[in-house]
């Protein structure tokens, strides 16, 4: 199995929960808020919805050989026209596009899947990186939904294992700068108590989560891996199992990682 074979493997999987979870929902709970702060259930799914949609476009011009990457003037009608539809029909639009993303992923053969590059935001990105991306997308904002659903809901343990694995490009990425300029320089050891695993996130002039721990830490963040994935993506909650002590709180690692 490559690389690209376990991402859309877990793309497919976080997608079939999604859709179990929101296949019977009435009109009225589609219309209620979700975790992603600002958006009901039904407008994460237009998210998700024209996300796959614009991602089909992108991987078929990857196929074609071509290098254009998405621009403004060619996403705003799409998200216009997912923002108009009612929250039914966004369910119904979002279960359509993912499908067909899914399956021109799955159409790509053997030989494709090591030499594709898709135009993606971020840039040409090789398959299994792109469809990184897109499981980052898909599994935080399906548990946006699931957790709306049932306060208990957690990220799915396979995908957990993936996500951890482009964390720190994550971290590096999504931090608030304000919060970086204030807390620097620290040095965070990260205990992962499921499984055992100990890191460190640096933050200085710039920030990383390295995957081996300081020998001179200032503060200490303890917690499941889960707890602590959702927590750099902007998601943690005050029932979480996280505990920081030293110099850095957690509402400090809150403000630091304010999600997307």
């Amino acid at each position: 199995m490559t690389a690209a074979d376990r991402w859309i493997g877990a793309l497919h999987e976080s997608s079939q929960r999604l859709g179990h979870a929101v296949a019977d929902l009435p009109a009225d709970r589609l219309a209620e808020a979700s975790f992603a702060e600002g958006w009901t259930i039904g407008q994460v799914l237009s998210h998700l919805g024209s996300g796959a949609e614009i991602s089909t476009t992108l991987v078929e011009r990857g196929l074609k050989g071509d290098e254009r990457g998405p621009v403004r003037e060619e996403l705003l009608p799409v998200w216009e026209r997912w923002d108009a539809m009612s929250p039914v029909e966004q369910r119904a639009a979002w279960r359509e596009a993912d499908e067909r993303h899914l399956a021109l992923l799955d159409t790509v053969g053997p030989g494709q899947r090591t030499s594709l590059r898709v135009p993606y935001f971020a840039g040409l990105l090789d398959l299994a990186s792109y469809a990184g991306y897109r499981l980052s997308e898909q599994a935080v904002h399906a548990w946006d939904v699931m957790v709306a659903l049932d306060e208990r809901a957690v990220l799915a343990a396979p995908d957990v294992a993936l996500l951890w694995e482009r964390i720190d490009l994550v971290a590096t990425r999504f931090r608030d700068a304000d919060a970086l300029t204030r807390l620097a320089p620290q040095r965070v050891r990260v205990e992962l108590t499921d499984p055992g695993q100990a890191l460190l996130l640096d933050i200085d002039t710039e920030l990383h989560l390295y995957p081996a721990p300081p020998t001179d830490p200032t503060a200490l963040l303890t917690g499941p891996a889960e707890s602590t994935l959702r927590l750099v993506y902007g998601r943690n909650r005050p029932q979480d199992p996280l505990t920081a002590t030293g110099s850095i709180s957690l509402d400090d690692l809150r403000t630091l990682f304010p999600g997307f």
